[in-house]
């Protein structure tokens, strides 16, 4: 197995096997962007990519105290993830 995966590969492996559910994809038309919601449970984020280059996709989630997060590694996520699921 690939150990270089990119972010995009690492946060779908880890999100299929939690067992994360597309709620919605959307694609603006004029600059050519889609926005994919998932949720578990409580917890939602955002993937965001350009002409569906899944290599350069960004990622977005919120702490269990409602602040933006940038995810930049799947420990940004995942640790916002686990600390939304603790408070249930």
């Amino acid at each position: 197995m690939n150990t270089m995966l990119n972010l995009h590969a690492k946060v779908h492996n880890w999100t299929d096997t939690i067992g994360f559910r597309l709620n919605t994809s959307q694609t603006n038309k004029k600059n050519r962007v889609t926005t994919n919601h998932y949720f578990f449970e409580t917890f939602n984020f955002f993937e965001r990519n350009k002409d569906g280059d899944t290599k350069n996709s960004k990622f977005l989630c919120f702490d269990a105290y409602g602040e933006k997060i940038n995810v930049r590694s799947l420990l940004d996520l995942q640790t916002a993830f686990f600390e939304n699921i603790s408070q249930l």
